[in-house]
């Protein structure tokens, strides 16, 4: 039975629980009350719950939760840019928006600006996914923001992913970035809360 926990949460839940109950046990509560929070805190962040993608033709999915802060229908040549912003109260794992072949994968060190700001794009410590679909290629861009600091990204070139499969997680408030061609009908806008891998962000034409 799959535990509904990212696996590199356990590295700060484990530690901090375990300490909490040593104190707890020799009866120092208030150095235990604190670590014990900080471990359900965390157990909360790295949540990983089940979803099950919408069998939909030509959906595109959302990459992650959140809440959608812009969209960009001129963002590269004929590409749109949906971004998504994610409090430290969203699920942080990143999921395929659509089944196809991991083409590249682009990481880039740089700043820790909140990601909400338009630059952080561009700025920020980043690492996109392009994936190649049935009928069109897309992209994804996990985005560092101020208190996230570590990128995480499962995938390399020539994996292949399914609609809606976990691929990555940014760890401690982030953004990520779809990136769709601009034909693709969209089916959000901005201040629409969406959930990772089941969301349809839009339709492929």
């Amino acid at each position: 039975m799959r535990l509904p926990v990212a696996v590199e949460g356990w590295r700060f839940i484990v530690p901090a629980a375990a300490a909490a109950c040593i104190l707890g046990w020799i009866g120092w509560w208030w150095a235990a009350a604190p670590l014990a929070l900080f471990a359900l805190a965390c157990l909360g962040f790295f949540r990983d719950p089940e979803r099950t993608p919408p069998a939909v033709t030509g959906a595109v999915l959302a990459p992650a939760d959140g809440r959608v802060m812009g969209v960009d229908d001129g963002w590269v040549g004929r590409a749109t840019r949906v971004s998504i912003f994610l409090s430290p109260l969203d699920v942080h794992v990143n999921r395929s928006p659509v089944a196809g072949l991991v083409r590249d994968v682009q990481y880039a060190e740089g700043r820790f600006l909140a990601a909400y700001r338009d630059e952080a794009s561009e700025l920020n410590e980043r690492c996109t996914v392009a994936l190649e679909g049935d009928s069109a290629r897309v992209g994804v861009r996990q985005i560092a923001g101020v208190l996230a600091r570590r990128i995480v990204c499962r995938v390399r070139p020539g994996d292949k992913l399914q609609a809606g499969e976990r691929y990555g997680l940014i760890r401690f408030g982030s953004r990520t970035d779809l990136i769709v061609p601009r034909g693709a009908v969209l089916r959000v806008r901005v201040g629409d809360r969406v959930r990772g891998g089941e969301t349809i962000m839009g339709v492929l034409r």
